[in-house]
């Protein structure tokens, strides 16, 4: 059940006990981003629960995988806020090319 990409070099342990999205390297992908969401409402009613339980232990981790998620969260809204974004590239105009004059000759007959 993938959210994403793992940037981890090929065969490299990973530390996260498939907990990915605890991972910095992983590329949460952006057709995951309603089940992202769903993992952190779980989180948030997970924490609430062992809250009322009195679960300390548990709290912790729980919260520390609610600030991944909601960080890969805010970096799927980001890509997407830089996809529509018009970056001006500073190309010239045709315009501003036309109106050169060269001062080159031709083949002299």
């Amino acid at each position: 059940m993938s959210i994403g990409t793992c940037a981890r070099a090929f065969g490299s342990p990973c530390i996260h006990e498939h907990a990915c999205v605890r991972c910095s390297l992983l590329r949460p992908d952006p057709a995951q981003r309603a089940r992202l969401a769903e993992i952190r409402d779980n989180l948030i009613a997970r924490i609430t629960e062992a809250e009322q339980e009195g679960w300390l232990g548990e709290i912790e981790g729980l919260q520390v995988s609610l600030a991944s998620a909601e960080e890969k969260l805010a970096q799927l809204d980001a890509a997407q806020v830089r996809q529509r974004q018009v970056i001006d590239l500073g190309m010239p105009r045709f315009s501003q090319i036309a109106t050169r004059i060269s001062t080159a000759r031709g083949p002299s007959s």
